[in-house]
């Protein structure tokens, strides 16, 4: 009896002293993955092995010591010399097999980059630039050729281009042919090609969105050598491409008005006023929907205040696409003006007019709303008719050609700006594309960006000091 007495106040004591302690004598702590693995796959074997001479099989089985999967292979594979067929890339557990079904050329050098594309299953840890080589003769070729592409129009890198290798010195052969070697540019614009024969190449550099390793375009990113190239020269190459067309932004057309309505029979513009203020240092422009069939000037009246007091002094013109109507005066600071148009002073190419007289009424900003600019140029070489470009949003917005090693500027739009440099050959004030076809190659004009950056504060006089590029 005793001992089931101590017992029983035994297990109490147990109990009670659980319900106590429980919640704060232990803290629950769920199973850590450990840390992601970083680690790409690695290779066991190669069958054949990795640069094989003499090689004379169909197919290649490598074997890594992790599953792998295969990623944007057609974005990131590359075998060199091209194949007529390509080869089958196939990839199972921890295998990668290649099929080749093109019959080899013999004493050639062959590669295989894969770029990025063997990737591990769980995270995606690509194997950076792995390389396959081997050779159907008895030595493997190990020449090189390196260089870099620039844009010419605006000095930066665009690493979707590729450089390709023509055994054949004819033009037409970048239009018509398949090229011999292909390399990619890394993010710094830098291409290499491996494994070479000693040979002499053409080389260009080509946008190739559709993988056609062709120039087909004159939209088309496209760069030249001046002269052919040879595997193993020690120099680097500079290409610097262009586009000879620029690329025109598909604009959408207005949905036309069931019914023949009025808004399908208004003539319609825009303008490049800005909040109903005008840049004193801008012309004012209106843009029209389709091209003016018709324009009478006397039907247009530029006045200003709230007593349409004529301005004595101005110029209506039309651009060549009869699209663009442009008003040029000297625009007097913090000034009320209005652009009297009578309804019938255009008629477009569908003739449509406008239903009633009409009034664009604006103001011109303060000269307190610019700054002035003093640029300090060093080491300019004002025998190359250089171009300050001022840059905002990717486009050219100011340029002023350069004559000593300070530029000017009064009432200059505040703001943001990046700076180039142009080379402006033919001193047109403007940047010029190369030309490829034709009786006289020509390179295109280049652009090379200025380090530091520009801001321009209103009502200030803003200074800078640069170094020629």
């Amino acid at each position: 009896m005793k001992k089931e007495f101590l017992f029983t106040v035994f297990t109490l004591f147990i109990f009670i002293i659980s319900i106590i302690c429980g919640p704060g004598c232990a803290n629950i702590i769920p199973p850590s993955g450990g840390p992601r693995d970083s680690i790409p796959p690695v290779l066991v074997s190669a069958s054949p092995k990795d640069s094989t001479v003499n090689f004379k099989s169909k197919s290649i089985t490598l074997t890594f010591n992790e599953f792998i999967d295969l990623k944007e292979v057609q974005n990131n594979l590359l075998f060199t010399p091209i194949f007529e067929n390509v080869p089958v890339i196939e990839a199972r557990l921890r295998t990668l097999t290649i099929k080749i079904r093109d019959t080899l050329e013999p004493n050639t050098t062959y590669n295989f980059n894969f770029g990025q594309a063997i990737q591990d299953v769980n995270e995606g840890n690509p194997v950076k630039n792995f390389v396959y080589t081997f050779s159907t003769g008895p030595v493997l070729d190990s020449l090189e050729i390196r260089g870099k592409v620039i844009l010419a129009e605006t000095g930066k890198i665009d690493s979707t281009l590729i450089v390709v290798l023509h055994k054949s010195m004819d033009d037409s052969a970048i239009v018509k042919q398949r090229p011999r070697y292909v390399a990619r540019l890394d993010s710094a614009g830098n291409f290499r090609f491996r494994s070479l024969p000693k040979d002499t190449f053409a080389i260009y550099a080509i946008g190739d969105a559709g993988l056609s390793r062709r120039y087909t375009s004159p939209t088309q990113a496209f760069a030249f050598a001046n002269a052919p190239v040879v595997a193993g020269a020690d120099s680097l190459f500079t290409l610097y491409a262009y586009k000879e067309e620029a690329e025109e932004e598909k604009k959408k057309t207005p949905a036309a008005t069931k019914g023949g309505g009025a808004a399908e029979k208004r003539l319609r513009f825009t303008s490049n006023l800005e909040s109903n203020q005008q840049d004193l240092l801008k012309n004012l422009t209106l843009t029209f929907e389709r091209p003016l069939r018709s324009f009478d000037s006397t039907k247009m009246r530029l006045t200003t205040d709230s007593t349409f007091t004529p301005v004595a002094q101005y110029r209506l013109g039309l651009d060549s696409t009869q699209k663009i109507l442009t008003l040029q005066t000297q625009w007097k600071e913090a000034t009320e003006y209005n652009l009297v148009i009578q309804k019938d002073f255009a008629e477009d190419t569908l003739g449509r007019k406008l239903l009633k007289d009409d009034t664009l009424s604006f103001t011109t900003r303060k000269r307190s709303d610019y700054g002035n600019l003093r640029i300090r140029i060093r080491n300019v070489d004002t025998a190359s008719n250089p171009v300050l470009q001022f840059i905002q949003n990717d486009k050219v917005v100011f340029s002023a050609s350069v004559k000593s090693g300070v530029f000017t500027q009064a009432l200059f739009p505040p703001g943001e700006y990046e700076l180039r440099m142009l080379s402006d050959t033919n001193n047109n004030s403007k940047w010029d594309p190369g030309q490829f076809f034709g009786p006289k190659k020509k390179q295109p004009e280049i652009a090379r960006p200025i380090q530091k950056k520009l801001t321009v504060k209103p009502n200030w006089d803003n200074e800078l000091e640069i170094t020629a590029p």
